[in-house]
């Protein structure tokens, strides 16, 4: 058990110390090295270490949802949902919920009836986990090296573990990191049910440079005997999915639209959130089964009470959010792929299409050279749904670093890019010297922070108010709200 003393910011401290440096991830890259099958078997060794075996998480009824875009909302919603079941007095008797990343604090990352843990208990379970693993550190017998532990994201999916079977959850909501295959999170053998959400290009290093690639990797949570669902999807990953169901005797459904969902209000009213809400119930509804064997929804009928509640007023911060100041209109969605931003540009023209006042950017991705790509849909769509035609007036590329004057909150602090870059704005400059090209008339700067680049945009407000869109990575809108409503968490 953590000992008295041992505080929070001691746990996020020891957590940092888990990253896995710049360096070393550079000289990985080069080597070609990527995940492999090995990362799957170290995390079965490092959670026998801390007392369990795979079998234990079958009392969690996981739902593990993979995909490249709309996984997060997806398991919001499906939170949601247990969670309305829940208070009507169940089953599930207690909701666990994963996802990453965090957006201010890392302790929303692990939540138990949709809250994140508090500090208090994210301390001392984090501990515990520790303690467990140094006490096993030199266990030769398993497939974890002795004397180590796993590295940030796998220590907090191992932490997470422990903390819904030690609280009794019995519904639990598994978003994975990268991938599927080999992401830390497919420890799960038998889930409750497994979902991929749309894919698409990203993280291209690890998973590969093309979708059918990608969809592979996605494809890994599907496990025999299991109910699998996916969204309609790209003919090169549809084609991937069927043929790795059908090698591990899956039965994979493609979900339509749900058309129960007419009347519901989905927000935003758009069909990429249609589809992950229709992943959503039918996620919802096999663990609802996996809890009781009697459940069952009638697809000739409209969506109970509970679906309709869980869908329509479900919270995922950070996407499609509207924040309003007396001279300026924040918007706020943290999509990072070129189909994501491009979604994003569409929500963010319609919101401003309501106001008056010029529209500016505020834009970062770090360590992802293919992030350079991503400004041409951005620029063009919003210019396009312009009725001047100008777009963004002003553009602010900043980088991560949190604070003008005290750098990185604790939570945020990374050290998997390359600091030099940061301090020299390698990768906004390049932003820029882009953004110039697409769009010669636009005003571009550079801040060195988040916070400058706020301070920036309130500067620019005049006599309308200035809409602003802030996007490009969830780690820039965990930040940024964090200024903006001056909270420790979400």
């Amino acid at each position: 058990m953590a000992t008295a003393g041992r505080t929070y910011n001691d746990a996020i401290d020891a957590l940092n110390s888990l990253q896995t440096p710049y360096a070393v991830i550079e000289a990985r890259r080069k080597a070609g090295i990527r995940p492999d099958a090995t990362s799957v078997r170290e995390m079965r060794g490092y959670l026998r270490r801390i007392g369990y075996t795979p079998s234990d998480l079958d009392r969690l009824h996981i739902v593990h949802v993979a995909g490249t875009k709309g996984k997060g909302s997806t398991c919001a919603f499906v939170d949601s949902i247990l969670s309305r079941y829940r208070r009507s007095g169940g089953p599930p008797h207690k909701v666990g919920l994963f996802t990453s990343p965090h957006l201010i604090a890392v302790r929303e990352r692990i939540r138990i009836n949709s809250t994140p843990l508090s500090e208090e208990t994210f301390a001392r379970y984090f501990f515990d986990v520790w303690d467990r693993l140094e006490a096993n550190s030199d266990v030769a017998s398993d497939d974890a090296p002795p004397g180590t532990k796993p590295i940030y994201a796998r220590f907090l999916t191992l932490m997470s573990f422990h903390v819904f079977l030690s609280e009794g959850v019995d519904a639990a909501v598994y978003e994975t990191g990268i991938g599927g295959e080999y992401d830390a999170t497919n420890v799960v053998e038998r889930p409750a049910a497994a979902g991929i959400s749309t894919l698409g290009i990203d993280h291209v290093y690890v998973l590969g440079d093309t979708v059918d690639k990608i969809a592979w990797h996605k494809a890994g949570i599907m496990k025999p005997g299991c109910p699998a669902f996916t969204v309609e999807q790209v003919p090169e990953a549809a084609e991937v999915l069927t043929r790795r169901a059908a090698e591990r005797d899956v039965d994979l459904k493609v979900l339509p639209v749900d058309p129960r969902l007419k009347g519901v209000g989905i927000r935003p009213d758009a069909t990429f959130q249609k589809r992950n809400a229709s992943l959503a119930i039918a996620l919802a509804e096999k663990a609802l089964t996996a809890l009781d064997p009697s459940f069952k929804l009638d697809s000739a009928c409209p969506l109970p009470r509970e679906f309709v509640e869980g869908l329509e007023q479900v919270v995922w911060r950070g996407r499609c959010e509207v924040k309003e100041e007396d001279r300026v209109v924040w918007h706020v969605d943290g999509a990072h792929t070129a189909d994501s931003l491009k979604m994003a540009a569409r929500w963010f023209t319609g919101e401003a299409a309501k106001r008056k006042g010029p529209l500016v950017l505020v834009f970062n991705q770090q360590g992802r050279s293919e992030a350079v790509g991503f400004l041409d849909a951005l620029c063009t769509t919003v210019k396009n749904a312009d009725p001047e035609g100008v777009g963004f007036r002003h553009v602010i590329f900043c980088t991560n670093v949190t604070y003008k004057t005290t750098g990185y909150k604790r939570d945020f602090v990374n050290h998997q890019y390359n600091p030099a870059d940061i301090e020299k704005m390698t990768v906004q400059h390049a932003f820029a010297d882009k953004w110039r090209q697409l769009d010669p008339g636009a005003d571009v700067r550079l801040a060195l922070s988040i916070e400058e680049a706020i301070d920036t945009v309130r500067g620019l407000a005049g006599e309308a108010k200035v809409q602003a869109l802030i996007t490009g990575s969830l780690h820039l809108v965990g930040g940024a709200l964090g200024i903006l409503e001056g909270a420790e968490a979400l």
